[in-house]
């Protein structure tokens, strides 16, 4: 079925270099394989956060601004769809530095959720998330307007977290 679709790029260079790329059938494949890692990622987070949200988290010092814990997985759920296509996007052009930020940014952002929620180390979870912000602002230059685009709802959401992590750790 996906051996004879065919999708044509139009956009031009203000795109990021797409222009002109046709997408073959591996090329889902690829995609459906980003997504399998993002959103491998998010079920391991989840596995961390079980129990913690509702256990010591509940009870624990929080800064004002801190949104309900209700809107924290329609919202990763999303921003992991955001991240799959980005890192497929980086790998359609074949860019191996680029790739290479993308795997280091959901490597600590998997490391993250059991640093803060499971062992609750809230310092040294701070200072990854710290990383993992520089991580998605470095694969946003380096990967130009389309993945700029797709990770910037990202990247604006780990800054707020970073700063709920900072607030979280002096309050407790």
């Amino acid at each position: 079925m996906f051996s004879r679709l065919r999708f044509e790029w139009r956009g031009g260079p203000e795109w990021g270099g797409l222009s002109g790329m046709v997408t073959r059938s591996k090329d889902w494949w690829a995609l459906g394989g980003f997504g399998l890692l993002s959103y491998g990622v998010a079920a391991l987070g989840a596995l961390a956060t079980t129990g913690n949200v509702d256990g010591w988290y509940a009870s624990a010092g929080k800064p004002g601004f801190t949104p309900p814990n209700w809107l924290f997985g329609p919202v990763w759920t999303v921003l992991y769809g955001l991240i799959a296509v980005a890192g497929w996007v980086v790998w359609r052009r074949r860019d191996r530095g680029g790739l290479a930020l993308w795997g280091v940014q959901l490597g600590l952002n998997l490391i993250w959720t059991p640093m803060f929620f499971a062992w609750r180390w809230l310092w040294p979870a701070f200072v990854v998330i710290v990383l993992l912000d520089v991580a998605v602002a470095a694969t946003i230059v380096r990967g130009r307007r389309v993945v700029g685009w797709l990770l910037a709802p990202y990247l604006g959401w780990i800054l707020f977290a970073s700063a709920l992590n900072a607030g979280v750790a002096a309050l407790n």
